[in-house]
């Protein structure tokens, strides 16, 4: 597409009515606000749970707590913003809502429970400029992501993050003498079944919030049970501004670098089928231009979150969903999402009721959220023909790989540091597997590329009943 034929299509999406899928009139601002705070509610629960098992990891205090989860919420309206918002640089102008990675969880508390938290924001602030660098190549190399190995990915990132479900599910601790409690099963389960059930009965609106409410009305179910205490709430102060390397300047390690570009390449890849997504939403073919100014929208985003002391930014799969459910199709009620956002993080008190969610509740919450994704990426895997035993192996090998070192991390405790950083994860590990393999087994001169070439767009297509 040239660039002049680029602009018609977006005049042509600017200029499309944006009006309520049930009266067919022009969509109004209290409404669009409404919508826009139905995307928050959507991602919220899947964003704030990354402070929370980031900032549980490394042990920080009440007060550093509250002030992580509002600076990140924050930062989750500005890296929105970055995205809505189109320049000749930067910004896919589509309606997306973009939050915390959660497959940074894992190497970012790796990196700061072996290095300090300054390496880890150095690793952090290190990867967003090489995501900004890369953008340009990055967007011509979509051959390399056919639904073989973009499915793969996405199961692997949902199921090696299950475990970690598991651990809190049973108190947080599995080294505790109080781990697996009953009460604490008890407050796990429920918030499961909670979930499980709006999802079965509720309509509309609430089902799409049973996450949220599950996690609200388990936590309440725990306060009754004497396991929620308040106290932070207290500590926190009620206004505060996000501040530059609050937990210390950034330092600079070439491990954890390297690891979190490699993590990085995965939420690209994850950022790409969304917006291939969103693109057959909307109508709006998404050429390689458009790619380009998105990956370097997240790129300024993940660097301000190193700056700023929060996480890396990629584009939330979850609001898809929202976009299609509703029928708006739009960006005004997502500038509402990232200026409703923006306000709750200037409020650590808001930040800091958070805190006070049991283990056990965000246990029943994860493995529900994490199966899904595991599972969506099974649904990308149907599009792939596993008549062909190469890609069999591609699949196999790549999400055996993933899970095994998920399992037994301690498998490489006799290699150096530095490497155990890279090889301990099990997203980076499957991941470039999946990629690594694909080009061996099917993308060699003697193998028609063109198929695979011909299911890129197809990966990140909602499938339509």
């Amino acid at each position: 597409m040239t660039h002049d034929q680029e602009e018609i299509v977006l005049q042509s999406t600017k200029s499309a009515p944006t009006t309520s899928p049930s009266t067919g009139q022009p969509l109004s601002w209290w409404r669009s606000a409404i919508l826009g705070f139905q995307h928050l509610l959507a991602m919220y629960s899947g964003d704030v749970i990354v402070p929370l098992l980031i900032g549980g990891a490394l042990h920080f205090n009440a007060i550093q707590m509250a002030y992580l989860i509002s600076a990140d919420i924050f930062m989750c309206g500005v890296a929105t913003l970055l995205q809505l918002k189109r320049t000749p640089l930067t910004g896919i102008g589509l309606p997306v809502v973009l939050g915390c990675a959660v497959q940074a969880v894992t190497p970012l508390s790796a990196i700061g429970q072996h290095y300090g938290v300054g390496v880890m924001y150095g690793a952090i602030i290190s990867a967003g400029v090489f995501i900004f660098l890369s953008a340009g190549w990055f967007s011509k190399i979509k051959h390399f992501f056919p639904p073989v190995v973009t499915g793969s990915l996405i199961t692997i990132i949902g199921f090696t993050l299950i475990p970690v479900g598991f651990q809190d599910l049973g108190g947080g601790d599995a080294t505790a003498k109080n781990f697996g409690d009953p009460k604490m099963l008890l407050v796990g389960f429920l918030t499961m079944a909670i979930i499980l059930g709006l999802n079965a009965f509720a309509k509309g609106f609430l089902k799409s919030l049973s996450i949220l409410a599950g996690i609200l009305i388990g936590t309440f179910i725990a306060g009754a049970m004497g396991m929620v205490s308040l106290k932070a709430v207290g500590q926190a102060s009620w206004f505060h501004l996000p501040q530059f390397f609050y937990f210390g300047a950034p330092k600079f390690e070439w491990s954890s670098i390297l690891t979190m570009i490699l993590v990085s390449l995965t939420t690209m890849v994850e950022s790409t089928g969304v917006f291939f997504a969103l693109g057959e939403i909307t109508g709006r073919k998404i050429g390689s231009r458009d790619l380009k100014r998105g990956y370097r929208a997240e790129g300024i985003a993940v660097i301000l979150g190193g700056l700023f002391n929060t996480f890396p930014y990629s584009t939330f799969s979850e609001n898809v969903g929202v976009v299609q459910l509703s029928g708006v199709k739009t960006r005004k009620p997502l500038y509402f999402s990232a200026l409703f956002l923006m306000l709750l993080g200037l409020l650590p008190k808001i930040g800091a009721l958070a805190t006070v969610i049991p283990n056990a509740v965000l246990g029943g919450a994860m493995i529900v959220m994490f199966g899904m994704v595991g599972v969506q990426g099974i649904r990308m895997l149907q599009q792939v023909d596993f008549k062909d035993n190469n890609n069999l192996l591609v699949s196999a090998i790549s999400i055996g790989l993933g899970l095994g070192v998920t399992v037994y991390p301690q498998i490489f405790q006799a290699l150096p540091q530095s490497l155990q950083i890279v090889m301990n994860n099990g997203v980076v590990i499957g991941s470039f597997s999946a990629v690594i393999l694909n080009i061996v087994f099917n993308m060699r001169p003697s193998r028609a590329s063109s198929p695979a070439q011909a299911q890129v767009t197809t990966t990140a297509q909602p499938q339509h009943k």
